[in-house]
């Protein structure tokens, strides 16, 4: 596997992104990828909030929830997933597949030993971050579900998803900055700002895993892993821990996913659950500091 890693320059004074990167390895066979997080607030806080990204974002996507969070006294970790921000990249883009992104993220969460875990996730933080709930429930206390959803194939995607895929495919420049600015509903963003989700990127050679995968969403009951999402939702199914949907009105690839959760999910019964007003895809970046501040309430509300 040929494995790329973005310089560390490409970090130097990103506005307002204060936090040194931590490191861990995990293993893909012969080959070792380093996985990125930032860890903010205390060590020893009773709720630790794990702020999971999708794509083509990185953690920097929460730096105005972080120091919301942290100052009601939690630790807050965000990952980069592998393909993203600081994260390594594999080069090719067979490397990446569904599952692979699931092994490799449990595979840094176990090495972390994470525990007393709030998931915030969001695009695919929530196709993953969901997947490890289900893994590991007794490692999380409480779920906060925000414009995601957790596809097996059973229903035909949004013409608005199938757009988007076709195009990740198809354009000759994959203009990250732009495709985040792009999921705004307030905008135009800061030119800094685009910038930097543009640096982990110094050439189209790092963006395999931002192309692939709007292809590894599963579409139909084929795909490799519909039944493995399946098996998820059965243990979604009976997690009655306290969860939240926190949906934006604006996204026209997850409008209406928030219904389906509270459902389906023991959990969501009798909680105060929010919709995002003027609120895109990327509701971080258009309200970061309100959602982050409906999750310090939620939590509150259930400690």
């Amino acid at each position: 596997m040929q494995i790329l890693r973005t310089p560390d320059e490409r970090f130097v004074n990103l506005r307002d992104w204060p936090y040194e990167p931590h490191y861990t390895d995990v293993r893909h066979g012969s080959d070792v990828l380093r996985i990125a997080h930032i860890d903010a607030g205390p060590r020893d806080a009773k709720n630790v909030v794990l702020c999971m990204h999708g794509e083509p974002s990185w953690s920097y996507l929460y730096r105005k929830m972080i120091p919301v969070l942290v100052s009601a006294g939690h630790r807050v970790i965000a990952p980069d997933l592998v393909g993203f921000g600081r994260s390594d990249k594999p080069a090719v883009v067979s490397d990446y597949t569904y599952e692979r992104h699931v092994q490799w993220m449990t595979d840094w969460l176990l090495a972390n030993d994470l525990r007393r875990l709030t998931l915030v996730c969001q695009d695919w933080g929530g196709l993953i971050g969901l997947r490890l709930l289900a893994a590991h429930p007794e490692r999380f206390d409480r779920l906060v579900v925000a414009n995601t959803f957790l596809p097996v194939g059973d229903r035909p995607p949004s013409e608005a998803f199938m757009a988007w895929r076709k195009y990740s495919q198809e354009t000759p420049n994959f203009n990250v900055g732009r495709i985040v600015e792009g999921g705004c509903a307030r905008k135009p963003l800061a030119p800094e700002v685009v910038a930097a989700y543009d640096a982990p990127f110094p050439d189209d050679s790092f963006k395999a895993g931002a192309r692939v995968f709007p292809t590894l969403v599963p579409i139909s009951l084929d795909d490799p892993s519909s039944k493995a999402n399946l098996a998820a939702w059965k243990v979604l199914e009976r997690f009655e821990k306290p969860t939240l949907t926190a949906f934006s009105d604006s996204d026209a690839v997850t409008k209406g996913g928030d219904r389906g959760f509270q459902q389906r999910v023991p959990g969501t019964n009798g909680q105060s659950h929010v919709t995002i007003a003027n609120g895109g895809h990327f509701l971080q970046e258009d309200a970061g500091e309100e959602l982050a501040g409906v999750v310090n309430e939620f939590i509150l509300r259930n400690a």
